[in-house]
């Protein structure tokens, strides 16, 4: 790793994993678990303090600028059980005034006490797993709720106070049609979230609708719908700017009791310019980030030794709480090497609509511009890209055909 050259480390963020969910989706390749009749609460919440103490000395001294509780259904875990994993992260890490914490909630979870306490304790941002308003496709993909528990759900987390939460959104589903996928995304605007995911079903590897296919829609009317409701997100306020996320532009809410951060809310009023989701930015940005949990997974760069690692937690929920605080609880962990660095940061980057500057590279992957000069003319020779000395930026044809432009910069 003899060329890579950190003056100043990325960001940090951190992500805690919740392994377990009520139901296993068909499509899911996530690391999640059929819950069982009493989850493990306090000895998972146990677990994950050990696991982040055992992570304190490649980090030491830096400020956590995003939280990401994801899963599984984060949303099955008790308010308690957050308090005192909040508590021992104040305690262990620095932690940003504006502090995004997210939390992934399932609709067939949802509480309205739950839910307002998870506000009280600072989760200041909420996402929300719909996937569709339609209760056909809603079957087909296995989720555990309907329409109207969708629909109840977000006005739930509107009512308590989250003014910041996101929707997912899928669209080319078993039994859908143009008519029912716009159906989804004017029901979704309606809603009125600050962000909205919106992404193609995709058959990944290991999940059961990859062992046995459902009947799709085909791929052609697929994009036109995409493009349609696209248009759609556009003209009520949402704008685009990564490949499958959509922002309403506005002001950061500052809300909840706020015992995370310490700076007082008056003086954060105002600080970022829209509901975009930091956390994930980070991780586009080629940033650092913490993983807790059974099946996290981290990356962390290191000045002194000059180095990029990703670090993996053990999978199995059980097999993690057995070996939580030993060195048993590392399921992988590999240094990146200096040939994939350029790759690995294009993978990211390229998802976003308006680009990146091209000073990012250098900052968060240790290496000049001129690692990858060679694929960024390619790219920009069949028209996927547009780039000079300040900025890079996918064209309409980078994005469409994504997968083919971040090919070019695999290593040779």
């Amino acid at each position: 790793m003899a060329m890579l050259d950190f003056k100043a480390l990325p960001p940090l963020s951190l992500y805690i994993h919740v392994p377990w969910c009520v139901k296993k989706c068909p499509y899911c390749d996530f690391n999640s678990h059929r819950s069982p009749k009493d989850i493990p609460e306090q000895a998972y919440i146990d677990a994950l303090i050990r696991d982040l103490e055992q992570e304190l000395p490649f980090i030491w001294g830096r400020t956590v600028q995003t939280i990401f509780i994801g899963g599984g259904t984060p949303s099955l875990l008790s308010a308690e059980a957050y308090e005192r994993l909040f508590s021992s992260i104040r305690a262990l890490l620095p932690l940003s005034s504006q502090l995004e914490i997210t939390l992934e909630a399932n609709p067939g979870t949802f509480e309205a006490q739950r839910f307002a306490d998870y506000l009280d304790l600072g989760i200041n941002r909420l996402s929300i797993g719909v996937q569709s308003f339609n209760d056909q496709s809603l079957t087909a993909l296995g989720r555990i709720h309907d329409s109207k528990q969708a629909i109840k759900a977000i006005e739930t987390a509107h009512k308590v106070g989250f003014e910041n939460f996101n929707l997912d959104l899928m669209f080319g589903l078993p039994h859908q049609t143009e008519k029912t996928a716009g159906n989804d995304v004017a029901t979704a605007i309606a809603l009125e979230p600050s962000h909205i995911s919106y992404y193609q079903l995709t058959l990944e590897p290991n999940t059961l609708f990859y062992q046995q296919p459902p009947t799709l829609p085909d791929e052609d009317p697929i994009i036109d719908w995409q493009i349609a409701n696209q248009q759609r997100l556009a003209k009520a306020g949402y704008q685009q700017y990564e490949v499958s996320a959509y922002s309403k532009r506005g002001r950061y809410p500052l809300i909840g009791k706020q015992p995370i951060g310490s700076t007082p809310r008056e003086e954060l009023k105002g600080s970022v310019p829209f509901y975009a989701c930091r956390h994930n930015l980070n991780y586009w940005h080629f940033g650092d980030y913490l993983g807790i949990g059974a099946g996290a997974h981290g990356k962390i760069s290191d000045a002194a030794k000059q180095s990029i690692t990703r670090r993996s937690k053990q999978k199995q929920p059980q097999r993690y709480l057995d070996t939580a605080g030993t060195a048993d609880i590392i399921l992988t962990q590999e240094m990146i090497a200096e040939t994939d660095l350029g790759f690995e940061f294009m993978l990211n980057a390229l998802r976003l609509t308006d680009g990146f500057p091209t000073s990012l590279f250098y900052q968060h992957a240790g290496l000049p511009i001129s690692h990858i000069n060679k694929a960024l003319q390619q790219a920009e020779q069949q028209g996927l890209i547009t780039h000079d000395i300040h900025k890079i930026c996918p064209t309409e044809k980078g994005h469409r055909y994504l997968n083919t432009l971040v090919e070019l910069f695999l290593p040779n």
